[in-house]
């Protein structure tokens, strides 16, 4: 017998399901993914177990939903920034303030990142989620420039490609730790990268 799913409708069960997703979130970030249970995680929601997995089919599918969460939280100071612009842009400023963002979303979030990005590699529910969202955002950011002004050719495949710059540039940043790379140096290629994509 298939369990059911249920997808809460009244508010009192939307704002049930959105604490479990919290829970999850906070304690994949706390202890990682491999180290939490659903147990856990109706505990620190208050719920019971049944209550989860009434709305979740496993603590797998929860991960699907603290991933949007995940992305959300990590590219909307960058939204922010992105929204907040006006012509002419200072990109100097715009790329010091992206890869600031970044770092400091990655250290915040190492736990969940790694478990994240580890299981895109090998679920395909995951990598498909993480490519929907990473769209979105792709599309979002060109609108916003296309709307004040920005005028370059390619500009989805400019923003995709500054988008992996700066995630590969917060890895190496803050998990890498490569003894022979002067990351100071480093930092500064990567910014004059992203400015050379948009001048």
């Amino acid at each position: 017998m298939s369990q059911e799913i249920r997808e809460p409708k009244q508010e009192r069960s939307i704002e049930k399901k959105n604490k479990i997703v919290k829970a999850g979130y906070e304690l994949f970030s706390e202890v990682g993914y491999y180290n939490t249970n659903t147990a856990q995680i109706a505990k620190r929601a208050g719920v019971s177990t049944g209550i989860v997995y009434g709305y979740f089919k496993d603590k797998r599918d929860i991960l699907l939903d603290v991933l949007a969460i995940y992305v959300e939280r990590a590219f909307s100071p960058v939204l922010e920034m992105i929204d907040a612009l006006k012509m002419p842009i200072d990109l100097h400023e715009l790329m010091i303030g992206v890869l600031d963002a970044a770092i400091s979303i990655h250290e915040q979030n190492a736990k969940i990142h790694e478990a994240l990005h580890a299981m895109s590699h090998s679920d395909p529910d995951v990598n498909a989620r993480f490519i929907e969202l990473e769209d979105d955002i792709t599309l979002k950011i060109a609108d916003r420039l296309k709307s004040i002004g920005v005028q370059v050719d390619c500009l989805n495949e400019r923003i995709h490609f500054a988008m992996d710059i700066v995630q590969s540039f917060s890895h190496e940043f803050i998990f890498d730790h490569h003894t022979y790379i002067d990351y100071v140096r480093m930092r500064e290629i990567v910014q004059n990268t992203l400015i050379s994509l948009f001048i």
